[in-house]
């Protein structure tokens, strides 16, 4: 039996702001890492882009960078006012859809996404909101799906998310164009909303990023042979005290993927 669809939508509208390219590193990241589930499954693979925003482009591209790892690959953009959805509707193709809805994730009976993405989505929520909202997306999950949510910039430089399973929370990934930093802890500012508040002494996530900014203190004669360099230095001396989980392949793409117990709050 089909589930019961909420009269409304579960959740508030966001503010919608997008742009083309935005969520490249996130995408890129996706593609990457859970390449090998979308290539597993069975079943032409459904990713979902929630809370895309007031224009559909982050749904178009994320439909074109999953083809790049498994062809057949679907998206459906979801969100919860019904003028973006009006308007995301002439995009529409075979494989990219779009469905007004919020946290329950309106689909097909019978269809479980691998991929859950949902960008600038949590910030306007309490941090105390934020595991009830984890939970029900991820039970929204088909086996061996993934939800994203993190937080960016307007252009995409700075990005910062988390990557759950059915058990929880994973990882968190801290993404950035290289030459726009100054220090890692630039990326402060775009901690996903079950860490931003946290950055204060005594908690986790201050600590790693204190520690990454000596380590890239310590890199700086490596400037000279561009920020990249700099960065991989940077993240082979924080990787001795802390537990990274990637590899060189992925810092030099300016990113670095922490285990998730290292930076939680006693709390979540």
């Amino acid at each position: 039996m089909a589930a019961r669809t909420p009269a409304r939508p579960v959740g508030t509208a966001t503010r919608g702001t997008t742009s083309p390219n935005r969520l490249r590193r996130m995408d890129r990241w996706l593609a990457a890492v859970h390449g090998p589930a979308l290539r597993r499954s069975l079943l032409p693979p459904l990713a979902v882009d929630l809370g895309y925003g007031a224009a559909p482009w982050t749904a178009v591209e994320l439909l074109a960078r999953l083809r790049t790892v498994r062809a057949g690959t679907g998206v459906v953009g979801v969100e919860i006012d019904p003028a973006r959805v009006a308007a995301a509707r002439p995009y529409e193709r075979e494989g990219l859809s779009f469905v007004r809805g919020g946290f329950e994730v309106p689909l097909p009976a019978g269809r479980r996404p691998v991929l859950i993405r949902a960008a600038n989505v949590l910030r306007q929520y309490e941090e105390s909101e934020v595991t009830a909202v984890w939970s029900r997306l991820c039970a929204r999950l088909a086996p061996d799906g993934l939800l994203v949510e993190g937080t960016c910039d307007e252009i995409g430089r700075r990005h910062v998310w988390v990557a759950l399973g059915a058990e929880g929370p994973r990882t968190v990934t801290f993404a950035a164009r290289l030459a726009s930093l100054t220090a890692p802890s630039d990326l402060a500012e775009r901690l996903p909303k079950a860490l931003i508040h946290r950055n204060v002494p005594g908690e986790p996530v201050h600590a790693f990023l204190r520690d990454f900014d000596r380590a890239w203190a310590a890199a700086a004669p490596y400037a000279s042979l561009g920020a990249r360099q700099r960065w991989l230095r940077a993240v082979r001396a924080l990787a001795q005290d802390w537990p990274v989980t990637d590899g060189p392949r992925r810092w030099r793409q300016g990113e670095v993927t922490v285990s998730w117990h290292a930076l939680a709050p006693d709390n979540l």
